[in-house]
């Protein structure tokens, strides 16, 4: 187990002559508009393509290679942590999402808007784990969770107006005016950090191991880059474009984990993984991302195929269930601080779990309000069990830490949802095909849409089984404290 000093920290929210709020209007502005930048271009991926004159596997690199940036900066957050402070940070990972956002705007090939695109993945994949350990810093774990709560309404409100704001832009301005919407309120976050934000964390400048970066690029890069592509193969995981880059991303990701065990100084510290909170955290973390990401991506395919509603329309009776999670998120962090993550998460996922069971029961006659209903439970339950469960598990953590906790969890984010989505439509995929071997005409449109049906039902029923491990697995979490409080800060009455 990692050494432990008996000393107390203080937090900055406990100074009563402290301005924290400042802090956080200035990362959360800054976090939102980032985040919100992940989805606002899928929605034009079509207008792209006659844009530029370019084929829909070309066109998608603006979400993959997004996605693909994002996983590889996110482990160099806590080096780069340990050299700047916080407002140097903050203020160059929000300047480079401009420039990216400012070289895509002005985009006179596909490749340059692809190159914008990459930049701005940088300046994103930051800002979440500096969000994190700032807010770790600056609050006791016993005032975190109402905060956590507000950063989660962040991270699941910008991502769900996303593709509703981007198509009222696309339809009415074009395409052009995704970025340009976006630049005043980026230049306003870089002003108002400059003003406001003060350095939180402490200048330790570790040593830079640059095998380890390189490890770590390889090895997310061609995992992620992989599993993203496997739902896109006919041949599945069989095709060697898929699981030649998935075997040398796990090598490399396994020589990794090998080094950072060994180093003084890792560039991921992953004895987090010796605190049992946080393990139990980040695996209840995946589950829910894996399952929240295919249930976003397979039920407007559904919708779409055998219900045949439209895009517009499956993606209005998504919207009650994405804008709930958001508006919850702040509620469940406050209610986390009160009774602590057991006798949350065990309601929530148990309502998971009947929900997935009940959607492996969905076809083609399936009411909508049983769609609408069925996800808003899902993403209720989500709300109720991700960040609280995210916060219990970095609230264990000792403070040296928290910058490679918080890298670790917004690492599994992209890679979670890319393996999630991979697996689940490769297991769909694989359903409808032998589905449709067995009957006379293939092609027929009623054996088409009794394959999907088939399909769909399997996934979410193997989804549901996974939903019931992270039902048990919420019976064994406790309320977690941070190793230092353990040795020799008193329990306080409201963290009982």
């Amino acid at each position: 187990m990692t050494e432990t000093k008996n000393i107390k920290y203080e937090f900055l929210s406990e100074d009563p002559n402290a301005k924290t709020m400042p802090i956080m209007v200035a990362l959360i502005i800054g976090a939102f508009f980032a985040i919100l930048n992940e989805t606002l271009l899928n929605i034009a991926l079509t207008t792209l393509m006659a844009e530029f004159d370019v084929t829909l596997s070309t066109v998608q690199w603006v979400a993959t290679g997004f996605m693909l940036v994002m996983a590889i900066v996110i482990p160099v957050s806590p080096l780069l942590m340990g050299w700047f402070t916080t407002r140097q940070l903050f203020v160059g990972t929000m300047a480079t999402f401009f420039i990216g956002t400012v070289i895509a705007a002005m985009a006179p090939t596909f490749s340059v808007l692809l190159l914008g695109r990459m930049i701005q993945a940088v300046g994103t994949g930051l800002i979440m784990p500096i969000i994190f350990n700032v807010f770790l810093l600056i609050y006791p774990p016993h005032k975190r969770g109402k905060i956590m709560g507000i950063v989660g309404l962040v991270i699941m409100f910008a991502p769900a107006i996303g593709p509703t704001l981007s198509g009222i832009i696309v339809e009415y301005f074009g395409w052009r005016f995704l970025f340009i919407f976006v630049m005043p309120f980026t230049i306003f976050s870089i002003l108002f950090a400059l003003k406001y934000l003060v350095n939180i964390t402490e200048q330790t400048k570790p040593k830079i191991d640059w095998l380890s970066i390189v490890f770590s690029t390889i090895g997310l890069g061609a995992t992620i880059y992989g599993f993203s592509h496997a739902g896109e193969s006919a041949n599945g995981f069989m095709t060697p474009s898929v699981f030649i880059p998935i075997i040398i991303g796990v090598i490399a990701l396994v020589m990794f984990t090998l080094r950072q065990l060994k180093l003084d100084e890792p560039l991921m510290d992953l004895r987090v993984f010796k605190f049992p909170m946080f393990s139990h955290a980040v695996v209840l973390f995946v589950i829910i991302i894996m399952v929240m990401f295919a249930s976003e991506l397979i039920l407007p395919v559904f919708m779409q195929g055998p219900m045949g509603l439209t895009a517009a329309a499956a993606g209005l009776l998504l919207l009650p269930g994405s804008l709930l999670n958001g508006a919850m998120s702040p509620f469940m962090g406050a209610l986390f601080d009160k009774v602590g993550p057991k006798i949350m998460m065990i309601p929530a996922t148990i309502v998971l779990a009947a929900t997935m069971f009940m959607f492996s029961t969905l076809n083609a006659e399936t009411p909508q309000w049983v769609i609408i209903i069925g996800f808003m439970l899902i993403m209720l339950s989500v709300s109720a069990t991700m960040m609280p469960a995210e916060t219990n598990g970095l609230n264990q953590l000792p403070k040296h830490l928290y910058p490679h906790g918080t890298a670790v969890m917004s690492t599994l984010q992209p890679l979670a949802g890319a393996i999630g989505v991979s697996v689940f439509i490769g297991m769909l995929n694989s359903k409808q095909a032998v589905y449709l071997e067995g009957t006379p005409d293939p092609e027929a449109q009623e054996a088409v849409t009794a394959a999907m049906v088939t399909g769909v039902e399997f996934v979410y029923f193997v989804i549901f089984i996974i939903t019931l491990i992270a039902a048990v697995m919420s019976f064994f979490v406790y309320r977690a404290k941070p190793i230092e409080d353990l040795v020799s800060a008193p329990v306080k009455k409201e963290d009982k």
